[in-house]
């Protein structure tokens, strides 16, 4: 909106030239969420509150009732900030920005749903598993099915470490970017079960792709690296810092001990536009090294339920996801958490290594 604004004038008043550089956005957009986060952070918690929206907490896992009753739901603050930052300084003319934002709200929105009817309508469970899968199915499918009708993008797949294999999907590619988004929505879900241990490497994953995303955008720069160039994807860049700075400005609340949580509404927007900034960097198979703690979170869900019901009920962890099993091991969850943040600064650092890497 800022952008719209102020930028046709540039011809008049010299100083509003400033607002053509993305960079320059961008790095506003993110400190414009994180004000907003941090301004408006307590209230949303006193909210949440008075509304009785406590996180309830399983029996049968590592001892964490001192936190029955914190806040959760504290995703509708992220939404709220990301999508106030984006419309200020985005340029709400490109498509791109309003398919994330689509993404983004609309995984919220299942989200939402499953936190509503679990924690405001206390039921035992939220939403079916079927039901929340087939809502993301759905928000996945629409999106992507517009995306790939844009001119300047293409069905074809970026491998990395080989600059010259980029094989066209054709009509598969739709089923394929779906599993992506979806995926990366659960894989984030799942992760999210210890004080900021989802919203510290989300953080990192999408200043990660802050600079893919900037530079698919960006012709010369995409031809010298030899990455797909996908015209206009650039001011993405500014969402990608909107979710920067949301991220940061929740984890000053969600920082151990949490005074507050992200529930589905935050966990499955955050993955869901993880997984779609991904798809139109065009480095959807980076996804796997960039969210490495996601995948490995998912991966120990899966092999524990899968070797659970071929042995008869022998595991291979103490529980999943895998940081539970750590917990159970004895070791402190914050140490656990800042050795999963480092972690996932070092697989973004091996993915960032992969530009030259061709």
């Amino acid at each position: 909106m800022i952008y719209n604004l102020l930028y046709p004038l540039s011809t008049e008043i010299g100083v509003f030239n400033v607002f053509r550089y993305i960079t320059f956005r961008s790095v506003w957009a993110l400190l414009t969420a994180l004000l907003i986060s941090i301004v408006f952070g307590p209230a949303m918690i006193r909210w949440l509150r008075r509304i009785k929206c406590g996180q309830y907490i399983q029996e049968d896992g590592p001892a964490h009732q001192a936190k029955a009753g914190t806040p959760t739901m504290g995703g509708i603050m992220i939404i709220a900030s990301v999508t106030i930052s984006t419309l200020l300084w985005a340029d709400l003319s490109n498509p791109y920005v309003w398919l994330t934002m689509m993404v983004f709200v609309g995984f919220g929105a299942v989200g939402f749903a499953d936190d509503y009817l679990k924690v405001v309508k206390k039921r035992n469970m939220g939403l079916s598993a079927k039901a929340k899968f087939l809502g993301q199915c759905a928000v996945a499918a629409a999106a992507i099915a517009v995306l790939i009708q844009e001119p300047a993008y293409s069905t074809q797949l970026a491998v990395p470490f080989f600059k010259n294999f980029q094989p066209d999907l054709g009509w598969a590619y739709l089923p394929f970017a779906m599993i992506v988004l979806v995926g990366a929505s659960n894989a984030v879900n799942l992760t999210d079960g210890l004080d900021g241990l989802a919203i510290g490497p989300m953080v990192v994953a999408m200043a990660c792709f802050a600079i893919f995303i900037y530079v698919s955008g960006h012709a010369q720069i995409a031809t010298y690296l030899a990455v797909p160039n996908v015209q206009g994807i650039g001011e993405v860049t500014v969402f990608c810092g909107a979710m920067v700075g949301a991220g940061l400005g929740f984890l000053w609340f969600n920082a151990h001990p949490a005074q507050v949580f992200m529930g589905d509404v935050g966990s499955l927007s955050l993955g869901g536009a993880l997984g779609f900034v991904a798809v139109l960097a065009k480095q959807e198979l980076l996804l796997a090294i960039v969210g490495g703690v996601f995948v490995f979170e998912t991966l120990s869900v899966i092999l524990q339920v899968g070797y659970f019901k071929l042995t008869g009920g022998k595991r291979i962890f103490k529980m999943a996801p895998l940081h539970h099993h750590f917990e159970l091991k004895g070791i402190p969850e914050s140490k656990i958490i800042v050795r999963f943040w480092i972690l996932s600064i070092l697989m973004a650092l091996m993915a960032l290594s992969t530009l030259k890497l061709r």
